[in-house]
């Protein structure tokens, strides 16, 4: 049974949530499966609960939403984050699936629901397709 963390940020939960309701519904089809969710009140606090909990599951994925506003702060909190859920990943040799949207208003990130399946289908092929030690 592989165990699957979800970090779920709560900030703009009306969006997050449906995130959540279409990355849990791509892996409950998958039986052998454990699921737990983890909340976090935005989207920088994801790696952070990643790192901490890194031994305790074989997968992660990040579901947040940051819209841009008219500042420098999207870039920079963006990128961030983006380095260092791949540099988590690189390191514990552990798939994090990414579903942070990252939009220029909430209109393109309602669009954008289905990126938690997306994520919740790379984690496991990579879980299926990558032999344990």
């Amino acid at each position: 049974m592989k165990k699957i963390c979800i970090i779920l940020s709560t900030y703009s939960s009306g969006i997050t949530n449906k995130v959540y309701a279409s990355t849990k519904k791509e892996l409950l089809k998958n039986k052998d499966i454990n699921i737990q969710t983890l909340k976090v009140t935005g989207s920088f606090e994801i790696p952070v609960a990643i790192s901490r909990n890194i031994k305790k599951y074989d997968g992660f994925i990040a579901i947040g939403c940051i819209i841009k506003g008219k500042t420098k702060n999207f870039d920079l909190i963006t990128s961030s984050i983006t380095d260092a859920i791949m540099y988590l990943s690189i390191i514990s040799k552990k798939p994090i699936g990414n579903a942070i949207l990252t939009c220029f208003n909430a209109s393109q990130a309602k669009q954008r629901f289905s990126k938690g399946s997306e994520a919740a289908k790379a984690v496991i092929a990579v879980l299926n397709n990558v032999p344990e030690k």
